[in-house]
């Protein structure tokens, strides 16, 4: 195996998606990172780190508005980043992957899963946000929700990061709600999530597990972590959920 370096995928619009791959044997996993991070984040390197271990093909990549990808954040939406992860499983994968998602990568790579059923292994969520957008929106202030009304987009900030977000996101995320129904889905499925993450609640995973139709699904909670899943034993975590899912 080796690290195969082609930085960019163009998409049909002629933009551009940053990723790197590690190239492997049959299986692959794809990395899906969060809102407003990258492919450069400590998981997907240490998933990186497994894949090359393994001899696992591998994909991490930036959606566009992110990293180095094209575009603003701003200008896109959940059907955008969609898309881009459905770019990369069409074209730049074969065979069945093992899609990990982190936070509103966690929603993504259930979209993913539930278009391209048939190359899908199993999943691995890391405090995953699925529908996001109608928690994002109640978080705002009222003078925000004024600003989006009027003016179609804010300035937001959470966590000491600050960016903005048109009134087409909010629209946009509720189209592409996952859990207002069941969703079926039969293969592998390992939602990890820390008891102090202060982004996404820790009720998250139950919720998923009451629509998700898979009896294959397991929860792990773990007490002392937050959102960021990055402490070495929040890692040796996720080893292991990638091992359960590869030998299911």
């Amino acid at each position: 195996y080796f690290l195969y370096k082609m930085p960019y995928f163009i998409n049909k619009l002629k933009q551009r998606i940053a990723y790197k791959t590690v190239k492997g044997r049959g299986l692959g996993i794809i990395f899906i990172h969060g809102l407003n991070s990258d492919m450069n984040g400590k998981k997907a390197l240490t998933v990186e780190k497994y894949a090359r271990k393994h001899k696992i093909n591998f994909v991490r990549f930036d959606c566009r508005g992110h990293g180095n990808s094209d575009g603003k954040f701003e200008d896109f939406t959940i059907s955008d980043w969609k898309k881009d992860l459905l770019n990369v499983i069409d074209n730049l994968t074969r065979g069945p992957q093992i899609l990990i998602g982190s936070s509103i990568g966690g929603w993504l790579m259930m979209l993913a899963a539930r278009v391209r059923p048939t190359r899908i292994k199993g999943m691995i969520g890391l405090a995953a946000a699925p529908d996001f957008g109608d928690n994002l929106y109640n978080n705002l202030t009222i003078k925000n929700k004024r600003e989006i009304k009027n003016k179609g987009i804010i300035k937001y900030s959470s966590f000491g990061f600050s960016y903005f977000i048109r009134k087409n996101f909010f629209i946009d995320a509720r189209k592409n709600k996952v859990l207002n129904k069941p969703y079926r889905y039969n293969k592998p499925l390992i939602l990890i999530h820390g008891l102090n993450d202060n982004v996404v609640s820790s009720k998250v995973p139950k919720k998923i597990l009451k629509k998700v139709t898979s009896k294959r699904i397991q929860i792990i909670l773990l007490k002392n972590s937050d959102h960021r899943l990055s402490s070495k034993k929040d890692l040796h975590t996720l080893m292991s959920a990638i091992d359960i899912v590869r030998y299911d």
